[in-house]
C-alpha cells in the first residue's frame, strides 16, 4: 500500500512521534493506522495512550442538573462551525437537547430521536433537529447524551472552555452542603483536565490489561534485550500499575495538590466535613472527540470548479 504525507501527518498528530518513525511504521504495518501506533509504542516511540483523533469537529456539550441534584444529563451537538456553535440560538437549543435527555427514558440515540420533543410534543426531537437546521443553515447532529439518577447522593456538574468539554460527577453521601459540593466540583475539574478513562483499576477490562502488558512487553524487551524475563516481567508490572494511575480517576495525582491521590484527597475532605463521600461514578464529553473533520482545500475546490 502506498504510504502518504497525509497517512503520515494524521500519525504524527495521533502519537507525537517524528515524521520518519511514523513513515516507517506505516510502511511495517501495510498502512494499518492502529497497528502503526502500536508500532511506534512498541518501539517507545509513542505515548502510551493513542489520542482520540483530531479534536476537529465543532458544537456544545451541555448539562442539565435538576433543583435537587438527584437527576443530570450530559449532551453533545454539533455543528459545522464554531461561528454556529457560539449562536445564542443554537446554544438554547442544546440547552432544551440537555433537558430532554434529563427527562429521557430512551437508552439509546436511536430512541431519544424518536421521542416526541418535549417543547413541541408534535413533532420527535429528530424532527425538531430538522427544523433547526432549516433555521440556522448549517448541518447538526445530536451525536450522544448520558443521564445519571443519583439514589444517594446528587450529581455535580462543570462545564469548560465554553462547553469544549462537559461532565458530571455522581457523589454519594448522606451530607448534601457547599463543603461537600466543592468537593465534588474540584473532581469534575479534574475530570475536564486529565481525561481519565476509568473511575478505579478495579473497573478497568482484564482484556484491556493483557493487551497493554503485550505491548509494555514488546517495549520493554525493544529497550533491554539483554535482560532476563523475569526482570522483564517485573518491569512490565511496574509501568502498568504507573499507567494505570494515569488513567483511573481516583488513583491520578490532585490536580489541587500532587502530594494527594484524588481518593486521598475526597477521604481527606470527607474526614474534615464530617461526612462519608464517595465517587460513584462520572461522565465527559469533549466536542468532537475521535471525530476527524474533514479539512478543505478552498484553492482547490475553485481549481476544479474553473475546470468544469
Amino acid at each position: 500500500m502506498a504510504i502518504t504525507a497525509s497517512m503520515v501527518k494524521e500519525l504524527r498528530e495521533m502519537t507525537g512521534a517524528g515524521m520518519m518513525d511514523c513513515k516507517k511504521a506505516l510502511a511495517q504495518t501495510d498502512g494499518d493506522m492502529d497497528k502503526a501506533v502500536e508500532f511506534l509504542r512498541e518501539k517507545g516511540l509513542a505515548a502510551a495512550e493513542k489520542k482520540a483523533g483530531r479534536i476537529a469537529a465543532e458544537g456544545l456539550v451541555a448539562t442539565n442538573v435538576s433543583a435537587d441534584g438527584k437527576v443530570a444529563s450530559i449532551v453533545e451537538v454539533n455543528s459545522e462551525t464554531d461561528f454556529v456553535a457560539k449562536n445564542e440560538k443554537f446554544q438554547s437549543y442544546v440547552a432544551d437537547v440537555a433537558a430532554q435527555a434529563a427527562s429521557t427514558t430512551a437508552t439509546d440515540i436511536e430512541a431519544f430521536l424518536s421521542e416526541a420533543w418535549a417543547p413541541d410534543t408534535n413533532m420527535t426531537v429528530k424532527e425538531a433537529l430538522a427544523a433547526q437546521i432549516a433555521v440556522i443553515g448549517e448541518n447538526m447532529n445530536i451525536r450522544r447524551f448520558e443521564k445519571i439518577v443519583a439514589e444517594n447522593g446528587f450529581v455535580e456538574s462543570y462545564i469548560h472552555a465554553g462547553g469544549r468539554v462537559g461532565v458530571l460527577v455522581e457523589v454519594e453521601t448522606t451530607v448534601v452542603n457547599d463543603q461537600t459540593k466543592t468537593v465534588a466540583k474540584d473532581v469534575a475539574m479534574q475530570i475536564a483536565a486529565i481525561a481519565p478513562k476509568y473511575l478505579s483499576s478495579d473497573e478497568v477490562p482484564a482484556d484491556y490489561k493483557e493487551h497493554e502488558k503485550e505491548i509494555l512487553k514488546a517495549q520493554a524487551m525493544n529497550e533491554n534485550p539483554d535482560k532476563p524475563e523475569n526482570i522483564i516481567e517485573k518491569m512490565i508490572i511496574g509501568r502498568l500499575n504507573k499507567q494505570l494511575k494515569e488513567v483511573c480517576l481516583l488513583e491520578q495525582a490532585f490536580i489541587k495538590d500532587e502530594d494527594l491521590t484524588v481518593k486521598k484527597y475526597v477521604e481527606t475532605a470527607a474526614k474534615e466535613i464530617g461526612a462519608d463521600i464517595t465517587i460513584k461514578s462520572f461522565v465527559r464529553f469533549e466536542t468532537g472527540e475521535g471525530i476527524e473533520k474533514k479539512s478543505e482545500d478552498f484553492a482547490a475546490e475553485v481549481a476544479a470548479q474553473m475546470a468544469k
